[in-house]
């Protein structure tokens, strides 16, 4: 039986609890993709608060692969050194910081991009605009590019790299058959819908070696009636633990669902929350490497439920911890009081005009 504040590790990263800050866009990075003092005085507040693992909102790999505005951006040598300032910064704070990995695809923005944005197929969702579907020449390149990509941080002093394989982005598209039409090696069953990211994953083993941690972030299923299964991501759970991957965080939802997304809203008692704990149980039992359980997780005695009964490693949170950076240190410290955060998603919206921030504790702030 864990305890949330025990030391651990994961292919050598040294973790002083079991919480774990999951990837979130900031709204905080510059022209060029890199990381703003503003982004690492954030990051840092939440070192200097306990978070045992913090990892970057998602970084493309290429431009074409770009999502939102003020996003981080590892495509660039160039931007090595800058990268470098925020890691120093992080560990000067004894905290440990993943870069997570991430190209758009169907999700690029087109504006952004100044093109079409790629896709496993040319398959048109939710009246999006068109998309282009992915040449082989595509697939061998973005390969190359995530390796790269991945040698950036770890020259970057980054202690690990996670790839967003969930929520609909690329590598979700890949898995998914609502995204994933191909008739090539790359489309059909699981194995072959996985093949893009297990090649993805070999393609980094071979630039950072087998001692750079690897994390990956992963859909337990879609939660679309056309999406990938439960039992299906157990399979591509299976293949990257068998091509080198080191630990899971379990997400699930697509970003074109309604109810049942990523981010779910109005969790107002611990019954709403850990909305995938049930499909983790059943991944625990079949897989080896530390999994880590992100979705709704607002209670100390949930946390600690999880880690207790050995549903999951890890504890990941994000909304909370955007409106309390001092949430964990609160409750190493013997307050255990739920979580301030009333998953309203204002944060998000905030980082649309200006920033991710929560403007409700803002506004309370201000009325005091």
């Amino acid at each position: 039986m864990g305890s949330l504040f025990e030391q651990t590790s994961v292919n050598g990263i040294s973790l002083s609890n079991r919480f774990v800050r999951s990837a979130t866009w900031m709204g905080m990075a510059n022209e060029k993709g890199e990381p703003t003092p503003q982004l690492t005085n954030i990051l840092c507040e939440l070192a200097d608060n306990e978070v045992g693992l913090i990892i970057t909102g998602f970084t493309y790999v290429r431009k074409n692969g770009k999502c939102l505005s003020r996003q981080l951006g590892a495509h660039r040598d160039e931007s090595i050194s800058r990268f470098k300032e925020l890691t120093r910064a992080v560990h000067k704070r004894n905290g440990k910081i993943v870069l997570q990995l991430v190209h758009g695809g169907y999700f690029s923005d087109s504006e952004l991009i100044n093109g079409v944005p790629l896709a496993p197929s040319k398959v048109k969702i939710n009246e999006k605009n068109s998309r282009r579907a992915m040449s082989k020449q595509d697939i061998k390149e973005l390969i190359e590019l995530f390796a790269d990509a991945s040698k950036r941080g770890k020259e970057a002093n980054f202690d690990g790299i996670q790839l967003h394989m969930a929520h609909g982005y690329l590598f979700s598209q890949f898995l998914s058959p609502l995204f994933n039409q191909r008739r090539d090696e790359y489309g059909g069953d699981i194995e072959s819908r996985a093949k893009f990211p297990v090649e993805v994953l070999k393609g980094i083993r071979k630039n950072v070696g087998p001692d750079f941690p690897v994390l990956a972030k992963l859909n337990c299923r879609d939660y679309h009636e056309k999406g990938l299964s439960l039992e299906e991501s157990i399979q591509v759970g299976k293949f990257l633990e068998e091509a080198g991957l080191d630990a899971i965080e379990l997400s699930g939802g697509l970003l074109i669902n309604e109810d049942l997304n990523p981010s779910r809203k109005n969790i107002t008692s611990e019954k709403d929350e850990a909305y995938f704990e049930e499909e983790a149980k059943i991944f625990k039992a079949e897989i080896d490497i530390p999994l880590m359980l992100v979705g709704g997780i607002r209670s100390y005695s949930v946390a600690k439920r999880i880690i207790s009964e050995n549903t999951a490693d890890y504890v990941s949170m994000s909304r909370p911890l955007i409106r309390e950076p001092n949430l964990i240190k609160r409750w190493h410290a013997g307050d255990h009081r739920k979580a301030t955060c009333t998953s309203c998603n204002e944060c998000f919206k905030a980082g649309y005009s200006q920033k991710v921030f929560c403007p409700i504790e803002n506004r309370q702030n201000i009325s005091n």
